[in-house]
């Protein structure tokens, strides 16, 4: 084997390796994103709320109240206008509440957003527990279009009995849009759209659906 060779078989056998651990750390990067929110949502940590249904709210809990404060925010390079429509609401835990949020698009295009969210202070995110939220889906949203979005939350009694939580009487609620880098599969926002006076999920006017 000739010198030349002998040297680009040895620059081989050390870039070969470089080269796969640098493909691994890419792999690893790509996933540790999702596994990590994945994580937060099983158990809390870092302020990510929990996913539930209707029925495992339980059994309200009388004579006490939490503030949940809502914040919202847009990527800067979003053209989208997002806001609550209430501030802030008393919520009794164990009762579920329903709050609205609106969405407008200000863009010539049809755009898919996400919204990430998460609640402080962050050791609370174990019982702030969502049953229907425009976060939990990539959102497509048509050039002008404007949503009327329903957040259908309750807070686990649990919090009140927790020692490192039970002092919490205030609970901001974080939400910020961007647009997304997955758009394929994204849902078509105006399926959320609640008209006033309305119920969320049905489209009829709370006068109408006590009619006979």
């Amino acid at each position: 084997m000739s010198r030349a060779a002998s040297l680009r078989a040895r620059h081989l056998r050390v870039v070969a390796p470089l080269v796969g651990v640098l493909a691994m750390m890419g792999v690893l990067m790509y996933y540790a994103v999702p596994l990590y929110n994945m994580f937060c949502q099983v158990t809390g940590i870092g302020g990510t709320t929990q996913r539930a249904t209707t029925a495992e709210a339980g059994a309200a809990v009388d004579g006490t109240t939490i503030t949940v404060r809502f914040a919202t925010e847009v990527q800067p390079d979003l053209p989208w206008r997002f806001y609550p429509e209430t501030r802030s609401v008393a919520v009794t835990p164990g009762e579920p509440k329903t709050v609205f949020f609106r969405a407008e698009s200000h863009a010539d295009r049809t755009i898919v957003g996400h919204a990430a969210y998460n609640v402080a202070p962050l050791k609370v995110g174990q019982y702030i527990n969502k049953i229907e939220c425009f976060c939990f889906t990539e959102e497509r949203l048509g050039p002008g279009e404007s949503v009327r979005m329903p957040v259908q939350l309750f807070i686990d009694p649990g919090m009140l009995k927790d020692a490192s939580t039970d002092e919490v009487r205030t609970v901001t609620l974080s939400y910020h849009f961007f647009e997304s880098a997955n758009p394929d599969g994204a849902k078509d926002l105006k399926r959320l759209d609640t008209p006033e006076g309305s119920r969320p999920g049905t489209g009829r006017s709370d006068a109408a659906g006590g009619q006979s």
